[in-house]
């Protein structure tokens, strides 16, 4: 009989080398105790990453299986999610995004659509906040400098996505009343400048409180963001108290995304279920996790509602707010983000003069 050979063929030693080389094989996650505080969450005992090694290795660790894998994914997927759904969106309804059109009876062209740009607006300011969310939690433990420089870049994705929730809810999904009552007249001016003290009063506290932290740690980081969120909702709220949610299929939407946001920012703010039995969620089930988990959802939920509040409103959106007041609200944006930049380079450069400061 024949015998049969299950040897590789001499290809695969001409590409192993390669591959390793390629894609090392990576340190073993450590616990707790082997990295510095800096680095630890409370009630998770271990799966972390080791400090101080290769780009390369942090970059490559997002097929690795740690405490922050599901972090990473969730919203990674989630901007996927996002991207994909608004290029479908776009072609499904026949072009026009833009002023881009597949067909219609302008035919093919490019012109600029002043009624498109606050969505697509909201669609990059979501985009932006997942893949920054997922890039922090990614590369932090390369270093204490990259950890902070990191989540200061997070909490600017996490502005500049309020104040693109904001443009678009005052826009596309506020009725008459709401815009003409007190608090619609000042909201996006309200809205940009409380997007702004999230990201400020979150990087101080990241840079000024070290484990274990103060309950007013949690409390600098909260209480704007929670401010911030009542005012970008109070066009729904109003809409879901006034209307009939069977008359109009994006509320129904809308009181989910409500809901999952409410949801995500309880698992946010409370250390459930690890609290209860410290170790056993480390690598799946910890509230960061739920949180990510949840808020991603929330954002699906509400681009969809935006798209329907999008196609209702889009006829009369330039005859009602004028395309100046349009222009101009979008121009506020990339103001926006640019303050929010400005702000983490300078906590970024105060969290380097500090680290240097304690290496001495």
């Amino acid at each position: 009989m024949p015998r049969v050979s299950f040897a590789p063929p001499s290809l695969c030693f001409t590409f192993l080398p390669l591959l390793d080389r390629l894609l090392p094989s990576l340190p073993p996650t450590v616990r707790d105790v082997d990295v510095p505080p800096l680095f630890r969450e409370r009630f998770i005992l271990s799966g972390y990453r080791p400090v101080g090694l290769s780009w390369r290795c942090y970059v490559l660790s997002l097929f690795q299986i740690h405490n922050e894998t599901l972090n990473v994914w969730s919203h990674l997927v989630a901007a996927v999610c996002v991207a994909l759904r608004f290029m479908m969106f776009t072609i499904l309804q026949g072009g026009g995004i833009l002023g881009f059109r597949l067909q219609g009876p302008e035919g093919q062209g490019f012109s600029v659509d002043v009624s498109s740009l606050p969505l697509v607006l909201y669609v990059f300011s979501a985009i932006t906040y997942l893949s920054c969310s997922a890039a922090a939690h990614l590369l932090q433990s390369h270093s204490e400098h990259a950890h902070y420089s990191l989540f200061f870049l997070d909490y600017v994705g996490v502005a500049v996505y309020q104040y693109g929730c904001a443009l678009a809810l005052c826009l596309y999904s506020s009725d008459t009343a709401w815009t003409q009552s007190m608090v619609g007249q000042v909201f996006l001016p309200a809205a940009a400048l409380l997007a702004w003290i999230s990201c400020t009063t979150c990087c101080y506290a990241k840079l000024r409180f070290r484990r274990p932290y103060p309950l007013h740690r949690k409390l600098c980081q909260v209480l704007p963001m929670g401010v911030a969120y009542l005012l970008d909702i109070s066009p729904i709220a109003h809409r879901l108290a006034t209307q009939s949610w069977t008359s109009n299929s994006a509320l129904t939407l809308h009181f989910m995304q409500v809901a999952l946001f409410l949801l995500s920012a309880f698992f946010f703010s409370c250390p459930i279920p690890e609290r209860f039995s410290s170790g056993r969620y480390d690598i799946v089930g910890h509230s960061h996790q739920l949180f990510h988990i949840l808020l991603s959802f929330c954002t699906l939920a509400q681009q969809e509602a935006l798209f329907h509040d999008f196609l209702w409103r889009r006829p009369a959106l330039v005859r009602e707010f004028g395309q100046e007041h349009l222009l101009l609200a979008c121009t506020s944006f990339p103001c926006l983000t640019l303050c929010c930049m400005m702000t983490a380079l300078t906590m970024r450069r105060r969290a380097q003069a500090q680290l240097t400061k304690e290496q001495r």
